[in-house]
């Protein structure tokens, strides 16, 4: 996509102008998202920006007004996030000079992302096309019901340093693409489960604190089994306190199981992508598939 963007908006009487994400105050992104009720304390911007790239729009006294990240994955493929505008920009085409200074950046970069209801329009302007519907649940975590046996000759364990390139090559072909800068910092900051056949990992699982309490995901398993496996031991951590999980399960025995542990749906997004290549893998190819995702701005 050949786009010349602007470097500056005007908004009514004003104007906005772009700024790296890297270099502005972090409690004003944090002002922010908490302007339009989104949850991320500044401990998950930071994260997200040692993980990710970004602009945000600045007003001429540098108040951040909105903002936009990607998040490469390799040289070809990003998820993209934390789209925000403030309520003074929304109806004033900010989102889209904001994604289209992304695209711009990036040619020939394939994209996914999850879009709230508000945001599918203008994705759908820019040729993202449609794919999933996330679930976010969430709510205060009740201990599962009586453990089930593990599948047949599994055993589950806390993942080790040492497990790591493992967790990669199995999450590759689920997430698409291999990530393995995202999943080692996910794995420094995470409570990480691994079931295992043998030698060989068929399931994992990592939680982190995030938000109003923690995040279960991403969650990659051969099987639904195999997936409530590794998740059961992070609902036991977390019982009591709040806990949410972003799964593409609507339905089916790993959506009651997740409803059952006292996280009902809160509420939706859609898995949009632009290009070729993107689509997370499904259960029953052999290669396993994302059960939760990581957060909804990462995938």
């Amino acid at each position: 996509m050949d786009l010349k963007v602007p470097e500056k908006l005007h908004v009514d009487a004003f104007q906005v102008h772009f700024a790296d994400v890297a270099d502005v105050d972090l409690e004003q992104l944090h002002a922010l998202s908490i302007a339009v009720g989104w949850p991320h304390r500044a401990e998950d911007w930071q994260a997200l920006r040692d993980l990710g790239h970004g602009f945000v729009a600045l007003d001429d006294i540098d108040r951040v007004l909105g903002a936009a990240m990607w998040f490469p994955h390799g040289e070809t493929f990003a998820t993209l996030g934390m789209l925000i505008t403030s309520p003074r920009l929304q109806t004033n085409g900010a989102a889209k000079w904001l994604m289209q200074r992304i695209l711009s950046e990036c040619p020939g970069t394939s994209f996914r992302l999850n879009a709230t209801r508000a945001a599918r329009r203008l994705y759908r302007s820019l040729d993202f096309v449609q794919q999933r519907t996330v679930f976010q649940c969430q709510g205060k975590a009740r201990k599962p019901g009586p453990a089930h046996e593990l599948p047949a000759g599994c055993d589950l364990r806390r993942l080790r340093a040492s497990d790591l390139d493992a967790v990669i090559a199995f999450d590759a072909p689920a997430f698409a693409v291999p990530r393995p800068v995202h999943l080692a910092s996910l794995f420094e900051s995470s409570l990480c489960y691994g079931l295992f056949r043998g030698e060989a990992l068929v399931a994992y699982s990592m939680s982190r604190a995030f938000g109003r309490g923690h995040v279960l995901g991403p969650i990659g398993a051969l099987s639904v089994d195999e997936a409530i496996a590794v998740a059961r031991p992070h609902v036991d951590a977390h019982t009591g306190r709040f806990l949410r999980v972003d799964t593409h399960f609507g339905t089916g025995p790993f959506a009651s199981f997740i409803q059952d542990c006292g996280l009902p749906v809160f509420d939706t997004v859609t898995t949009m992508t632009l290009g070729e290549g993107v689509d997370y893998g499904t259960v029953g190819d052999d290669k396993g598939a994302l059960f939760a995702l990581a957060s909804q701005s990462m995938g």
